[in-house]
């Protein structure tokens, strides 16, 4: 008998390199993503300026992941990512010495933000296309299970990890000197982007019968502008990628502001907004977990059962601008995260597998900026409009806006007839 796809899996010399890199690359993100905002907030204590660094970090990111998929789709995914995981390890070493040495500014931090941008406009679409080259077919389902459960544990444990060291070794509350805790998350991300490089090197990708035909590559600019036409050609996801930009723009970029205003003001300091954060990683593995336990079955179809779970997450979302204690914040983005998680993984996979597998990366990377482009000029507004507007209405705003929002796709777009995607090759993109 065949053994299962996990076993196989695991004595896969390349699955378990990909693994290890992956856990400890995923878990030093978690440290930075609480670190990061909470360092703008303790050196300026101004929303804007919050708002302005997530805009100056997403907009280059937004615009140049269309030419990270185009090459992605042209060289080695290994390549690119291997160059991109030196250039983090760089960045961040780099911050976590000025934070040590008590030298850090909000133009140094404005800077090595924009630098990080700019890798992950690389690395995101060369992530998502260094499976398939790693490992054989039969066995990618298994293979992506396994590691998006593993991202999902430390979206859990990284930032509860992560508010146990700002509680113990300081986040900044009391001046820079107070901030060896921010210092050691940036480097303990640049340590494991330094070792996930280490294990990447140790993959071997596969030969595939195309690399051995060489075709003539297109130029950059003709290879994006083949990508975007041939989404724009397929109305059902032209109309999808449309509204899920739309929301994640609106919501997406609120919350980045919001909920580091939310611990500052209201909770605890870092260590709150931690515990919010790894609420929600635990609420998005088990929605996750619930993705796999219903299968296809679906609330009506496809389309009706994510403008639902949109509508209740919107509702929800008020919530939080009514909370006093952590517990409370925990609980609600707990609930969120179990509703997103599985709207999430539902809609990575339907986008898998509707696109051919020669346009995955071009059209993964168009489906990140349509979700990514437009939210960092969000967060800056968010920040403006932090200070004439209570807290709690930007949390109102953007969930009336998410609930609105859905139930405008069901009435207006044919979003409400979505259907669980045909295989990718009965379909010609």
């Amino acid at each position: 008998m065949a053994a299962p796809p996990q076993s196989a899996l695991m004595r896969d010399r390349n699955f378990t390199w990909l693994m290890s890199g992956s856990v400890i690359s995923a878990l030093g993100d978690q440290f930075s993503m609480i670190a990061l905002p909470w360092l703008v907030l303790k050196l300026t204590g101004d929303p804007l300026a919050l708002g302005l660094v997530v805009a100056l970090m997403g907009i280059p990111r937004a615009v140049l992941i269309l030419f990270g998929g185009a090459l992605v789709d042209r060289y080695s995914p290994k390549r690119v990512l291997m160059l991109s995981k030196h250039a983090n390890t760089l960045l961040l070493g780099v911050l976590a010495l000025l934070v040590f040495r008590g030298e850090v500014t909000l133009p140094i931090v404005t800077v090595l933000a924009l630098g990080l941008s700019l890798a992950s406009a690389f690395s995101i679409p060369a992530g998502t296309s260094m499976l398939p080259h790693a490992i054989p077919a039969q066995r990618l389902q298994a293979a992506n299970g396994i590691l998006m459960s593993i991202r999902q544990v430390t979206m859990l444990a990284g930032p509860l990890l992560a508010g146990l060291l700002f509680a113990l070794a300081g986040d900044g509350s009391h001046g820079m000197q107070d901030a060896r805790g921010l210092g050691l998350a940036f480097g303990f991300d640049a340590f494991s982007f330094a070792l996930s490089a280490w294990t990447l090197a140790k993959v071997k990708p596969l030969p595939r019968p195309e690399d051995q035909a060489q075709p003539q590559r297109q130029p950059l600019l003709r290879s994006v502008g083949a990508g975007i036409a041939a989404v724009w050609r397929d109305a059902t996801l032209r109309t999808a990628f449309l509204y899920w930009g739309l929301c994640s723009c609106v919501v997406g970029g609120i919350l980045q502001v919001a909920l580091p205003l939310l611990a500052s003001n209201r909770l605890h300091g870092a260590s709150a907004l931690a515990l919010l954060a790894g609420a929600q990683g635990a609420g998005s593995l088990a929605g996750m977990a619930i993705t796999g336990l219903v299968g296809r079955r679906r609330i009506g179809n496809l389309g009706v059962t994510l403008l639902l779970l949109d509508g209740i997450i919107g509702l929800l979302m008020p919530l939080l601008g009514m909370i006093t204690t952590s517990w409370q914040g925990a609980a609600v983005t707990a609930v969120i995260g179990v509703l997103g998680g599985f709207v999430n993984v539902t809609v990575y996979t339907w986008v898998q597998q509707r696109v051919p597998q020669a346009m995955l990366g071009r059209t993964m990377s168009i489906f990140m900026f349509v979700v990514m482009g437009l939210t960092p000029l969000s967060a800056a507004l968010a920040g403006w409009l932090a200070d004439w507007l209570p807290l709690g209405a930007l949390f109102t705003g953007a969930g009336l806006f998410l609930a609105a929002a859905a139930l405008l796709a069901w009435l207006l777009t044919p979003m409400r007839s979505l259907t669980n995607a045909e295989p990718a090759s009965a379909r010609a993109l």
